[in-house]
């Protein structure tokens, strides 16, 4: 129900199951479907996607990028137009819901969205004055003129983690903002621990810039935050328990708001301990698949040496 004229492109990137064929059926003037270009050296796939469909798009001053797995409501483009204009932003990013239906989901997926928001805390991303930026891939509506300025989807041509590629880029010389949506949600699933182990582990080590050193000290730091309270409240008597106790209690508090807006029981925040422990293990598998040669796989395609 957006008040204005827009219009859709569809870049059908190889897909394997129709979704092309599907589209070219829709009788709406306002859809294009494009049948994407061979992947240029460098570029990562989806990149390579946005690019053409931005091309695709010439004369439109906004631009949303999305995901084909994200569902939005009807009103959904007109908040994100309107926050857009309201307060002119270059960038205006939200993350969506997301799916949170097998074990494995309501176990990890809330955690993903709250480690998230500890890497790049929203109230910063938010702030014109501090350097920290940062998108959810899945809505990132932008200016054409905030990409003109950076050089295009070509500034960040091989990026794996591209939207928080792509808004460090707007963020210098430009406004950004990032928040929680309840008008879309993903439809992508994890059905399993292992589903889920693969999407951390392709992205972790690039995260880290490839450094042992990081990677050392984001092991020591998850460890001593989340694994050493509970076990000195396990098996340490004396203050240490009541300290373990007490930092264990702190974690339970911090994560609860996290796990409301999932819907999930709140009794998840007590083994967030064990849910660290997991995305620190993977963690270490993604630096494990870097020096085996593997480096980073998704969708059938390898990216190696590239960048955030």
């Amino acid at each position: 129900d957006y008040p204005g004229p827009f219009r859709v492109i569809l870049v059908d990137d190889g897909s394997t199951d129709g979704t092309g064929d599907i589209a070219r059926r829709i009788d709406d003037p306002r859809l294009t479907v494009l049948t994407g270009g061979d992947r240029p050296a460098g570029w990562s796939g989806k990149l390579w996607a946005e690019a053409q469909g931005i091309d695709a798009a010439e004369g439109a001053d906004l631009l949303l990028l999305t995901d084909a797995d994200i569902l939005h409501d009807p009103a959904h483009l007109g908040t994100l137009v309107a926050k857009a204009e309201q307060s002119d932003l270059d960038l205006v990013s939200e993350m969506v819901a997301l799916k949170c239906d097998s074990l494995a989901e309501r176990a990890l997926v809330p955690a993903f969205v709250f480690f998230f928001q500890l890497l790049y805390p929203f109230e910063r991303v938010n702030d014109p004055l501090s350097a920290t930026a940062a998108a959810a891939g899945g809505t990132i509506l932008i200016r054409r003129r905030a990409l003109q300025r950076i050089g295009g989807i070509a500034a960040v041509p091989g990026a794996l983690i591209d939207d928080v590629a792509l808004a460090t880029a707007v963020k210098r010389g430009g406004r950004i903002w990032l928040g929680h949506s309840a008008l879309a949600r993903s439809e992508r699933p994890y059905p399993g621990f292992g589903d889920i182990w693969r999407m951390i582990a392709r992205t972790a080590y690039v995260q880290l810039r490839h450094s042992p050193l990081l990677l050392l000290a984001t092991v020591l730091a998850l460890a001593l935050v989340y694994l050493v309270p509970p076990c000195a409240a396990l098996f340490v008597p004396g203050i240490p328990r009541w300290l373990g106790l007490a930092t264990w209690a702190m974690m339970v508090f911090c994560y609860v708001p996290t796990l409301r807006r999932f819907g999930r029981s709140l009794l998840w925040s007590v083994a967030l301990p064990a849910i660290a422990a997991f995305y620190m293990a993977a963690t270490v598998g993604s630096a494990v698949n870097h020096y085996r040669g593997r480096g980073v796989a998704w969708k059938g395609r390898a990216y190696r040496g590239t960048g955030v």
